[in-house]
């Protein structure tokens, strides 16, 4: 039996802590180009409560996505200790390619991969590089890709890479910018003969017929003339969205994996929103006709913000290395990774670590 194993994970942390407070002095705009009427402190109170989010990592100027992808990437190399030469893809996913301050051109062309493959001085021609556009469900859908391949005996080691710069695509008269942040995760999966461990099942769908545009690219509330194009997203369709159908794409991957509800460890969900991710949680234990155990939804949206791509490998990351209090995980545990975004896109997946 093929088995695809994370061999090691790494991470990038942009260095850059920014706090509710940095917006005390912004005037926020609804999508009708309207100020908001209450006060700034009220609108940050509330979505401090709605989000659960504190405060977020930007990069520093000049720092871009590639760089802290080859950041995390080369940390979880080190850790799986394998020669970068046997690497057979590196898939790196994103949204926004390479932006190197605000507002700057967005730069995909080579992608990504390419330049973290050239970051690792890689000389294997058959080391294949390409990049991933999938939304906030973009490194987990590398993962189920590098599965793929691994399983049917197209590679062997693949590099997986989540990063992104989203303080550079958001606008600064919307409130929703509050939410997004930067950061990169990696891991390295290694194909493993053994039947103890790996990843067991995915899950993904993609809804399109309405739900394309929850997500989008637009001008700024405040419509400054010549503006660049921002993230832009209809937030109660997104919440409404992920509450009604990830919590069933979750029971479709664990009840296909065979495994009960009793067996899971943990369940990392992309940090979007703190009371979204909860409120999922409720709803997937709710259709076992369960409550969620203690200490089950580690999270680090508070102080990390939304990176997109990059929340669930960081998260792994630091629980992985015992950097979250109150979480840990054992040989043998065995736990549910979950995502949704632009597409709109959903992935879940069940590992044995």
């Amino acid at each position: 039996m093929i088995r695809s194993l994370i061999s090691g994970t790494g991470a990038y942390l942009p260095p850059l802590t920014v706090t509710n407070d940095a917006f005390l002095t912004h005037e926020f705009y609804d999508q009708h180009q309207t100020p908001l009427r209450q006060p700034v402190e009220t609108t940050l109170k509330k979505f401090t409560a709605i989000t659960g989010i504190e405060q977020r990592r930007y990069a520093a100027p000049g720092v871009t996505a590639s760089v802290m992808g080859l950041q995390a990437a080369q940390q979880a190399i080190s850790q799986a200790q394998v020669d970068v030469e046997t690497i057979d893809q590196i898939i790196v996913a994103h949204n926004y390619g390479d932006m190197a301050y605000a507002g700057a051109p967005r730069d995909q062309v080579p992608s990504l991969a390419s330049r973290i493959k050239q970051g690792l001085a890689i000389k294997n021609p058959f080391c294949v590089a390409y990049d991933l556009i999938f939304g906030c469900p973009g490194w987990l859908q590398g993962l189920i890709l590098a599965d793929q391949a691994i399983r049917s005996g197209a590679a062997s080691t693949i590099l997986v890479i989540g990063t992104e710069t989203l303080s550079r695509v958001i606008d600064a008269s919307d409130r929703d910018s509050l939410i997004f942040a930067d950061g990169a995760g990696a891991c390295v999966v290694t194909k493993s003969l053994s039947d103890e461990g790996g990843i067991l099942h995915a899950v993904v769908r993609s809804d399109t017929l309405t739900e394309a545009d929850y997500i989008y690219s637009g001008k700024a509330n405040a419509d400054q003339e010549g503006s660049p194009q921002f993230i832009k997203m209809h937030g109660h369709k997104v919440y409404e969205y992920a509450l009604t159908q990830v919590p069933g794409a979750m029971k479709k991957c664990l009840d296909e994996s065979g495994l009960p509800l009793e067996a899971l460890k943990m369940i990392f969900i992309h940090q979007a929103n703190e009371k979204m991710d909860e409120a999922i949680l409720r709803e997937f234990y709710r259709l076992y006709g369960q409550t969620p155990p203690p200490a089950i939804l580690p999270m680090n949206i508070r102080w990390m913000g939304n990176s997109s791509v990059a929340t669930i490998p960081t998260l792994l990351h630091q629980v992985m290395q015992g950097e979250l209090p109150g979480y840990s995980l054992q040989k043998e545990d065995y736990i549910l990774l979950a995502s949704v975004g632009a597409g709109m896109n959903i992935n879940a997946l069940i590992y044995q670590v």
